[in-house]
């Protein structure tokens, strides 16, 4: 069953000279329910507009993004209820502490006041958070926050998670965690679409890859597939031999 599904997303964008650049390009996806989803290409391809597409946080020029069955145009709230939104640069309420920052979202998910804090308490203790839930969170470290970002995502255990860059700039235990909470979330059947620069990371845990240049689609498949496609055994060959660019520059990592 299809629980994301992009129809010919177009997302245009006015430039300087009075003309439009086209940031995304006729982009149709879908992705199944328990699946990891890569939406990976250099800088400027387009990833990071396609998930804010998706997510409801931008309008798409013309086409169509299917989250749960609920169209992201007509049925936004319904979208948010089924739908956490992780970035590597997601903004915390400084002056907050993790719990209060949990409890806050938990209630504007419409929780009571009781059910929001068992919910940040199971959380909390889930995610590792209890060294520094009391903290306030313009105190924490890159790694803590992303993990609390974590907690606010999942705050209402959506059935979708959409991650741009999630470990952006995190040390390697953090980005382990992140790493690890990903695919737990998808072996308890979650559906995650997965933007990243670190190819490396994609290639050993996406089920599928869509690769974009130039905000359209130049492949699509499994990592055996791309590589039967291709000839090649890396992903970053995979994806260089397919836009035929000679150097590696702004792509990810080798």
């Amino acid at each position: 069953m299809d629980i994301v599904v992009a129809e010919n997303l177009v997302k245009t964008f006015p430039s300087p000279d009075g003309t439009e650049k086209r940031a995304v390009d006729g982009l149709s996806f879908r992705v199944g329910q328990g699946q990891i989803y890569g939406l990976l290409g250099p800088n400027g391809a387009g990833k990071t507009t396609t998930l804010r597409m998706l997510s409801g946080l931008i309008s798409p020029t013309s086409g169509a993004a299917i989250l749960a069955g609920f169209d992201v145009a007509t049925h936004p709230h319904e979208v948010k209820r089924v739908l956490g939104f992780l970035t590597a640069n997601t903004g915390l309420y400084q002056r907050l502490s993790p719990r209060e920052l949990i409890v806050y979202f938990a209630q504007l998910h419409g929780m009571d006041r009781q059910r929001a804090v068992s919910r940040a308490e199971a959380l909390i203790d889930h995610l590792g958070l209890a060294s520094f839930a009391h903290l306030r969170c313009g105190a924490l470290s890159t790694g803590q926050k992303q993990r609390v970002n974590i907690a606010r995502a999942l705050v209402a255990d959506p059935p979708i998670l959409v991650m741009d860059e999630p470990t952006l700039g995190l040390d390697v235990l953090s980005n382990r965690l992140i790493l690890d909470f990903i695919t737990e979330q998808r072996d308890v059947g979650k559906t995650i679409i997965l933007s990243t620069h670190y190819l490396d990371e994609a290639e050993s845990m996406c089920d599928k890859i869509g690769l974009l240049h130039d905000g359209r689609l130049v492949a699509e498949g499994d990592i055996a597939t791309l590589r039967e496609q291709t000839g090649e055994e890396r992903l970053t060959s995979i994806f260089l031999k397919l836009i035929d660019i000679e150097t590696s520059a702004g792509v990810g990592s080798a």
